[in-house]
């Protein structure tokens, strides 16, 4: 997966929003004002590609186990995040499926309200 496509794919989920909270190199995702997704730009410049996503604790430590890519996450709560090395091992689809997932995990904490809000949105 190269920058265009996951920063493309991770703007097209309902109600995202892109931020650089914490330095110019950080750029994050959130959805209802929570994040889901981040990566350092400086990395893909490196030709070294991660992201940190969201993940259910269990599945977690399933994809740890199964992919050399997916690490807990870096700087952040190991037990709920990833670290996915996106070198082009994985295929798309699948890290497709892992931005989903942290989506999925981030959108189902939101309040019914702000929920609600976000489905209202036209994308």
């Amino acid at each position: 997966m190269n920058l265009e496509t996951y920063y493309e794919y991770c703007l097209s989920k309902k109600g995202v929003t892109e931020h650089f909270p914490f330095d110019e190199d950080t750029l994050v995702f959130k959805v209802g004002d929570k994040v889901f997704a981040l990566t350092s730009l400086q990395r893909w410049e490196k030709n070294e590609p991660a992201a940190n996503l969201k993940c259910d604790p269990e599945r977690a430590q399933e994809l740890r186990a199964e992919y050399d890519e997916i690490n807990p996450g870096f700087h952040m709560n190991k037990a709920h995040w990833n670290t996915i090395t996106l070198n082009g091992n994985l295929p798309t689809a699948f890290v497709k499926e892992l931005i989903d997932h942290s989506y999925e995990l981030v959108f189902k904490s939101l309040t019914k309200k702000i929920q609600n809000e976000i489905t209202e949105l036209e994308n």
